[in-house]
């Protein structure tokens, strides 16, 4: 019987870290895990009240109310047009998606699953499950002959990358002519700081809130070149919502592939519960809330940005999501465990695919309250050697 062969979950790795770092004081600033702190917005947590009557299965397609909503996002916020039922479908969030959409979509030993050089470590997992090689590569040329599944990722996790109109057009042509389908995890979409270039915004609406137009997704127009074949765009309302508790997610794009994942969907009994998907529909439909949030994490990002460069950080990328991608020009767990001094946990960059890493994973889901104690504490940040190194437990 072949092994899962799975590494050990990243965030044990640096538990003896974080204990030092909850001996502070005035307690741990955890800024490692992209969870959210802020409420539900009111109107999703009625939404879901109004469904608990849930008697019956739920479909795995998702409700015809659902399915419109995610239809009526996709061209409201992203520019994408012409989506149908067929080709849209929600999921229990969006990492179990991403683990397991390549064995899902046929990907089996001796086939490769291509996922970026910097790249959220559940690609890798989902290559795994499968059985399957893992490229790690952002160079389409450099591609290989046997490659199944294609990942790219803007807003990236964890640097903050954004690609352009350009570069996500050459990346599905390459996976067309390798007969691969290419996945964009798009999940932090509406979390752009600095915007797309005009040239990459889909149209506006006529809401005036260009600053905070999200990112361009894989399936616009101009990237697809009149054909959505074996393209598929994957995103979470977790960010966005704070639904990471509702496990709220979705897929959209090549009606073919939607169907192949929707016929593995129904055998497994991967279906999201009847009241998450009436709330999911309720948040897709309001905008407002998603406002609101964001302006919460742009704050937070605008006090804890200059903190970090004032104690000696430089900032990389980072243009859109959830998190600031930094280094001080020495190896992350050294950085990390320098933190646990003043208090501050991060994830370190080791966790994304270079074991040599000298960058760290700051996240802005801290309360205000804290996030202004961890720029504070930042202020008093350390030079010189680490103190009292723990790096060797890990």
């Amino acid at each position: 019987m072949r092994s899962l062969d799975l590494p050990d979950f990243p965030w044990d790795r640096i538990e003896p870290i974080k204990q030092r770092a909850a001996r502070h004081e005035d307690g741990l600033i955890d800024l490692s895990v992209g969870s959210p702190v802020d409420e539900t917005p009111a109107v999703i947590r009625e939404a879901l009240r109004e469904a608990t009557d849930a008697h019956a299965y739920p479909a795995t397609a998702g409700s015809e109310e659902l399915r419109q909503a995610i239809i009526d996002w996709f061209a409201r916020r992203r520019g994408v047009t012409g989506l149908e039922h067929r080709n849209v479908l929600p999921t229990i969030g969006s990492k179990e998606f991403i683990a397991t959409a390549p064995l899902m979509l046929g990907a089996r030993p001796g086939d490769a699953v291509v996922v970026p050089v910097t790249a959220y470590p559940t690609y890798e997992i989902g290559a795994r499950l499968a059985g399957a090689e893992t490229v790690r590569s952002d160079d389409p040329a450099e591609w290989p002959a046997n490659t199944r599944v294609v990942w790219v990722n803007s807003p990236g996790n964890p640097d903050g990358r954004v690609l352009g109109i350009g570069q996500l057009r050459a990346a599905v042509l390459r996976a067309r002519e390798l007969g691969a389908v290419i996945i964009s995890d798009e999940c932090y979409a509406e979390l752009n700081w600095q915007g797309a270039d005009a040239a990459d915004r889909p149209a506006s609406d006529g809401d005036g809130d260009g600053d905070s137009a999200p990112t361009p997704s894989i399936l616009d127009p101009r990237v697809l070149g009149g054909s959505r074949l074996d393209t598929l765009a994957v995103y979470s309302l977790s960010k966005q919502s704070n639904l990471a508790g509702y496990r709220a997610g979705l897929v959209a794009g090549c009606g073919r592939r939607i169907a192949q994942l929707l016929e593995a969907r129904k055998h497994a009994g991967l279906m999201p519960p009847a009241p998450v998907q009436h709330a999911m529909a309720v948040a897709l439909g309001d905008d407002a809330h998603v406002a609101k949030q964001r302006e919460r994490y742009r704050a937070r990002r605008e006090l804890l940005k200059p903190a970090l460069e004032a104690a000696g950080f430089r900032i990389d990328h980072s243009a859109a999501g959830l998190y600031l991608w930094a280094t001080e020009g020495r190896p992350a767990i050294e950085t990390l465990d320098r933190l646990a001094g003043i208090g501050i946990l991060a994830a370190p960059g080791t966790f994304y695919g270079d074991p040599e890493s000298q960058h760290v994973r700051f996240a802005l889901t801290a309360s205000d309250d804290r996030m202004a104690l961890a720029a504070e504490r930042l202020a008093r940040f350390p030079s010189g050697e680490a103190i009292r190194s723990s790096a060797a437990a890990i």
